[in-house]
């Protein structure tokens, strides 16, 4: 008895002194999230805010962006990219495309269809005991008095995920009104890019430092 009670104390010690798991953090997007991945991307620079707090070992951050993606392109590919990776946490990033590909291409995401998806990827993510944050598309263009060609779908697509954020209680990034507010106060000349992004949708340097502030405090 005393050997078997032994062992089971030893076994709790170790098991108290072995080092926790990092949090895995999954970044779920198209070429905006897959560049976030690169040399000062925001999901690069988030990695090198945690370092200087101590916190490196704490999480693990992967990427897992595609350019060209939609919603429906994340549902396809989630079980492989996602899910397979077991992720204590994922960033849902996708709008953009869904919007500016009806210009575009000629294709796009009709609002009932994207709020679909959306919430079928949702539900996937929850299944999997993912705790998940949900990311407003930010900009296709930087003016300020929404005279970019597509601020009225973008918009619209923003309070659809804004609102099912608040119907399904999960945190929000609302980076579509972070975006605004920081162009009302940066951009007095009303350009299209160049404050926050390169060509009125991709970060630079800037917008992945701002992205990757945001995003820390649901880190």
């Amino acid at each position: 008895m005393f050997i078997r009670l032994s062992f089971v104390a030893a076994l709790l010690i170790g098991l108290a002194f072995a080092p926790a798991k990092p949090r895995r953090v999954i970044f779920f997007g198209d070429s905006i999230t897959q560049a976030g991945v690169k040399p000062g991307g925001y999901i690069s620079r988030l990695t090198e805010m945690l370092g200087k707090q101590n916190k490196g070992a704490d999480y693990e951050l992967i990427g897992a962006g595609i350019g060209g993606n939609k919603v429906y392109d994340l549902f396809l590919r989630m079980d492989d990219d996602v899910l397979a990776k077991k992720p204590d946490l994922v960033f849902v990033y996708i709008g953009v495309n869904d919007v500016w590909h009806k210009r575009t291409h000629g294709t796009g995401t009709d609002p009932d269809k994207f709020l679909k998806f959306y919430e079928a990827i949702i539900r996937k993510l929850q299944a999997a005991n993912a705790k998940v944050v949900l990311c407003t598309p930010a900009v296709i263009g930087e003016k300020t008095d929404f005279s970019n060609e597509q601020d009225g779908d973008l918009n619209q697509y923003s309070t659809m995920i804004r609102e099912l954020a608040k119907r399904q209680n999960l945190p929000l990034c609302d980076l579509r009104q972070a975006f605004l507010d920081y162009n009302l106060k940066n951009n007095p000349e009303n350009k299209a890019s160049g404050i926050l992004t390169t060509d009125r949708v991709h970060l630079n340097d800037t917008g992945n430092q701002f992205v990757a502030d945001l995003m820390m405090k649901y880190l």
